[in-house]
């Protein structure tokens, strides 16, 4: 009995400290609840927080990039500012430049517009004293027509100088060989001093037989002393006994020197080349129209196209000459000739295989010597070349380098021009009034207008050792027209007329009143300065 109550006593004592533990068990639980509620709480807090530094310190880099992206960009806009700043700069002053430009376009073309009315208004009068000197002509030979008399015989009276046999041989120091300046078949050309003048002088080929040298020397005098054109040389005189013949002197040579640069003579340039070629063409018209007999040529070649001081292109070599009579015209548009003459090269084809001369076999030659100033080339094969070059179009490869930078268009068209003058056959080539001129005559005012502001540049650009003589006082260069004004002193005539048209009624030196406003062309100082300035070339 005592055993099971100290049993039940135990039992309770156990019961009791179950539940005292069972309590601090549950504290226990409740405690490590409590701190795990913490620590999960504190883990969230420092997870929160280290995100939140994190979102920081992304905000922070952000900031910084944009502020780095806000300083670029205020530089490249202070850089951009800058450079508007500098193109601003440019542009006033690319305006400044481009008003005084216009200013002085529009200045040289009232200029041109003034030359050109002057041009017309020279035009004019030329035409005018050729119309007057034409009819004076025709109403001396109607006169001597009445009279009975010849005025185309050998033994007639001729319209030009008859010198002597001394005279000439004074003039070529007795035909010293250090004084010829050419020769052919036809003579020799000696350059000589005749009268206070170069002059050129040609003696014929004794070795000819009697007749034949005569018959040259009667031609060149025949047709020479008819006929009178700018681009025709001139002949002054002639001497029977010496069979010589007197002709104006040309400084620059034969066409033929020129273009192989001869003694190192500088090239032509296209603009010159498109000049000579209009010259040829004017000269060759002037020819052909000639009343009352057309004149034909028969042997042009670059031998015997002559340049003068100023490069004026002029024909020369008239002593295989032929006029178509108005009686042959009546029955045929040929001319007999059984025995042609000339340079193979430049003959027309039909010539040689039918001896029929026409004025179209001078249009074969000016073909070749057109297609030479082009491409620079000897004749033999030059037809082929330039054929196959316009066929091909390449037609630049084969123009001449050496006269600068040809015009695409303009080259072409005389490459066309030259081809259709060199057909075979020739009723197929063209008229040269009516087709070539109307071809030429717009390059020739273009081309002449820049040989004009090319010419005298060298010596305007230095003017030291001119004579002061030879400098207009207006315009302080070298004249090229010089005319004496009512005030006795010679001016450039662009320069005096221009002062004289703008309302000065007074001398540009003096001051004084002008009596009159009449200018006179000062061909002695002209002929000076054309030779000094030959000699000061060489």
């Amino acid at each position: 009995m005592a055993t099971q109550t100290t049993r039940q006593a135990a039992d309770g004592k156990d019961n009791s400290e179950i539940v005292k533990e069972d309590e601090a068990d549950n504290k226990f639980q409740h405690m490590l609840r409590e701190l795990e509620s913490v620590r999960k709480q504190a883990y969230e807090e420092k997870h929160g927080r280290e995100k939140a530094e994190q979102d920081l310190f992304e905000a922070f880099q952000k900031a910084r990039v944009s502020e780095n992206m806000y300083l670029g960009e205020v530089k490249q806009k202070n850089e951009i500012e800058e450079k508007l700043a500098t193109v601003m700069e440019e542009v006033e002053s690319l305006t400044e430049t481009t008003d005084g430009l216009c200013a002085k376009l529009q200045e040289e073309r009232k200029k041109r517009s003034a030359l050109e009315k002057r041009t017309a208004h020279s035009d004019r009068i030329i035409k005018d004293l050729m119309l007057q000197r034409d009819k004076a002509v025709r109403e001396v030979e109607a006169l001597h027509a009445k009279k009975g008399e010849s005025s185309a015989t050998a033994e007639g009276t001729m319209h030009i100088t008859e010198l002597s046999s001394s005279e000439i041989k004074d003039a070529t120091n007795n035909f010293d060989h250090s004084l010829k300046i050419g020769e052919s078949v036809y003579g020799s050309v000696y350059k000589g001093f005749l009268r206070h003048t170069n002059v050129a002088i040609k003696k014929l080929n004794l070795e000819s037989t009697e007749s034949q040298s005569q018959s040259q020397f009667n031609q060149e005098i025949e047709i020479l002393s008819r006929v009178r054109h700018p681009n025709l040389v001139t002949l002054i005189g002639a001497c029977k006994d010496a069979q010589a013949l007197v002709y104006e002197y040309m400084p620059n040579g034969s066409l033929d020197d020129r273009l192989a640069c001869k003694d190192n003579s500088k090239p032509l340039n296209w603009q010159l080349r498109t000049r000579i070629i209009s010259h040829v063409c004017s000269a060759l018209i002037f020819l052909h129209s000639n009343k009352p007999h057309s004149i034909v040529h028969s042997d042009l070649k670059a031998s015997n196209i002559l340049l003068d001081g100023n490069n004026v292109a002029k024909l020369s070599g008239f002593g295989v000459c032929r006029m178509v009579t108005d009686e042959f015209r009546d029955t045929t548009t040929l001319y007999r000739h059984t025995h042609p003459k000339g340079s193979f090269v430049y003959i027309d084809p039909e010539y040689v295989m039918t001896g029929d001369l026409t004025p179209l076999s001078d249009v074969y030659s000016f073909g070749i010597v057109l297609l030479r100033l082009l491409t620079g080339r000897p004749g033999f094969g030059l037809l082929r070349d330039v054929q196959r070059a316009v066929e091909k179009g390449c037609l630049g490869a084969i123009l001449d380098s050496s006269a600068g930078g040809w015009p695409a268009m303009q080259a072409e068209q005389l490459a066309r021009v030259g081809l259709k003058c060199c057909e075979i056959r020739r009723k197929n080539r063209p008229d040269l009034q009516k087709e070539v001129w109307t071809v030429l005559e717009p390059m020739l005012k273009p081309a002449s207008i820049m040989l004009c502001s090319l010419s005298f540049k060298s010596v305007s650009e230095d003017l030291g050792g001119v004579p002061p003589y030879f400098i207009c006082p207006i315009l302080q260069d070298v004249m090229r027209e010089p005319l004496i004004a009512a005030d006795g002193f010679t001016y450039e005539a662009e320069a005096i007329r221009e002062w004289i048209d703008s309302g000065h009624h007074t001398s540009p030196m003096t001051n004084l009143e002008l009596l009159h406003r009449d200018l006179l062309p000062n061909h002695a100082l002209r002929s000076a300065i054309q030779e000094w300035l030959q000699t000061d070339a060489q």
